[in-house]
């Protein structure tokens, strides 16, 4: 603008501001966006304080606090002798849209909310932004689904009985860490997680897994999957081929696949992984397996399989990764020795959690690595999170320490094979289409055979409009499977409430599935 012409001056009319907030806060958001979006040009003179508070009808207190922020964000400027004006800006003006996100192949994402930019963060307007990541368009392929909300409720599978969990004692161990916390845990923390914990969950493995590792070979996680994804990220590299189960834990996939990971998935007969498939897969050097439980069919591995599993990986030159979700609840004996307790080159990396013990919301799990491959984890997880919460892993390590880990899960234990008995005492017999209640000898689920995907699905939504939660076993296999392929199945977790409400909702299941 030539200095010759007179600055351009700013018109208050449409500024609305709301007497029951923030006035000062309201009329900085409201200069700071007519500056964003142009409606206020550079070099544009604003009134004084006092004459914009008397156009507002408010203090001019208010005005001067509004100034100040815009002073101290440069979005105005003062002039000695002259006034305020806007600043002058370089570069163009924001516009203020709806933000409608598209990668880079130029198709409209269906992103999760997380991802997505809501409308109501700029009101009014909208853009188009293309985000160019495969990383992005892969995302939108494979990412977790929102899990059920609202207290646990029959047959919600994933949840162990929670509302037994010594919630006082840990309350104390909690308040007794910060009444008098050591200041040196308040610093940045080991990458690789609590020394103590470390410890104990290497004496526990060893007691109660036959697991013989140290402190050293483990390294804390934020919950299972974050162990999973790690494992994702350093074993392999774009276009890599990874064998997964099929029927099989689907976020597992999803972290392999996010990665960049070719996944293919290997059927699972009642000795689990088929390894004779496994061995037909060109250049697939990582199994993804969960031997003592498979989730979702129940099987347990065979020893036999174990060890063509362990062979397989020496031959590749390639590791495995196996998923120890709920090793604990096994209701016939002593848990079984899980594979890495068998592997003796240093191939399996074992994944274990608290969640299946404590509750799904403590998010915290560990991994049981080759020696060789610590520093690397640790470096890794340490770009994402630094470390885990330090105190979260100080009262469980106190927790441990202190015995109420073992007393817990034997209590877990005992609960879970009471709820197990209740629902096989009383599964409504003779459905249409529902095949018979299998053997229940581990794990917190069990998935009965139904004849027919369609027959699945109307089952499922009678079970739901009676408010009784089921999984239906087609959703748990990779969307490349041919259809022929898949097979249907109900699949219930049966830890999540008391015998009790496990009998009122399998009275409301015989009513649905009987009309």
């Amino acid at each position: 603008m030539p200095d010759s012409l007179p600055p351009l001056s700013f018109n208050p009319a449409g500024i609305e501001l709301d007497r029951g907030q923030g006035l000062s806060r309201q009329l900085y958001q409201a200069l700071r966006t007519r500056v964003l979006d142009g409606r206020l040009a550079s070099g544009t003179r604003l009134p004084a304080s006092r004459d914009l508070a008397s156009a507002l009808s408010i203090s001019r207190n208010s005005v001067v606090r509004a100034y100040d922020q815009l002073y101290a964000e440069g979005f105005i400027e003062g002039r000695v002798g002259d006034g305020t004006y806007v600043a002058k800006l370089s570069g163009a003006t924001l516009p203020l849209k709806n933000i409608s996100t598209k990668v880079s192949t130029g198709f409209s994402t269906g992103l999760p909310t997380a991802l997505s930019t809501k409308s109501g963060d700029l009101p009014g307007v909208s853009s188009s932004k293309v985000i160019h990541s495969t990383a992005l368009e892969r995302l939108q392929r494979h990412h977790l689904s929102q899990p059920p909300s609202g207290p646990p409720r029959a047959f919600r599978v994933g949840v162990p009985a929670f509302d037994l969990f010594p919630f006082e004692v840990w309350a104390k161990l909690n308040a007794a860490f910060w009444r008098k916390p050591d200041l040196q845990q308040l610093c940045y923390g080991d990458a690789q997680g609590d020394g103590r914990l470390r410890g104990l969950i290497a004496a526990y493995l060893r007691s109660s897994r036959g697991l013989h590792c140290t402190a050293e070979q483990i390294v804390i996680t934020s919950g299972a999957q974050q162990g999973i994804s790690l494992c994702a990220q350093l074993l392999i590299d774009p276009g890599d081929i990874v064998a997964v189960e099929n029927p099989g834990y689907r976020a597992a996939g999803h972290a392999f696949a996010v990665a960049g990971a070719q996944v293919r998935g290997v059927p699972v007969d009642s000795d689990g992984l088929d390894c004779a498939v496994l061995g037909t897969l060109d250049g697939c050097r990582l199994a993804y397996v969960t031997p003592s439980h498979q989730y979702p069919t129940g099987v347990v591995m065979s020893l036999a399989r174990r060890l063509e599993l362990l062979a397989w990986a020496e031959r590749n030159d390639g590791w495995i990764v196996e998923d120890d979700y709920d090793g604990e609840y096994r209701y016939s004996g002593a848990p079984l020795a899980p594979l890495a307790a068998l592997d003796r080159q240093g191939r399996v990396l074992y994944v274990g959690t608290f969640g299946k013990v404590a509750f799904p919301a403590l998010r915290l799990g560990y991994l049981v690595l080759p020696a060789g491959l610590v520093d690397a984890f640790a470096r890794r997880r340490a770009v994402d999170v630094r470390h885990s919460e330090v105190s979260t892993q100080a009262v469980m390590a106190e927790f441990m320490a202190a015995g109420h880990f073992q007393r817990h899960i034997r209590r877990m234990r005992r609960a879970a094979l009471a709820r197990r008995d209740a629902l096989l005492a009383r599964w409504p017999k003779a459905i249409e289409g529902v095949g018979s209640m299998p053997t229940v000898v581990a794990g917190l689920h069990v998935t009965v055979p139904v004849d027919a995907v369609e027959r699945e699905r109307e089952l499922i939504d009678q079970a739901l409009a009676v408010g009784v939660e089921v999984n239906g076993l087609s959703g748990y296999w990779l969307p490349t499977t041919e259809p022929a392929q898949v097979r249907a199945g109900l699949v219930l977790g049966f830890a999540a409430v008391p015998p009790a409400a496990i009998d009122a909702a399998l009275a409301n299941l015989v009513k649905a599935w009987k009309t």
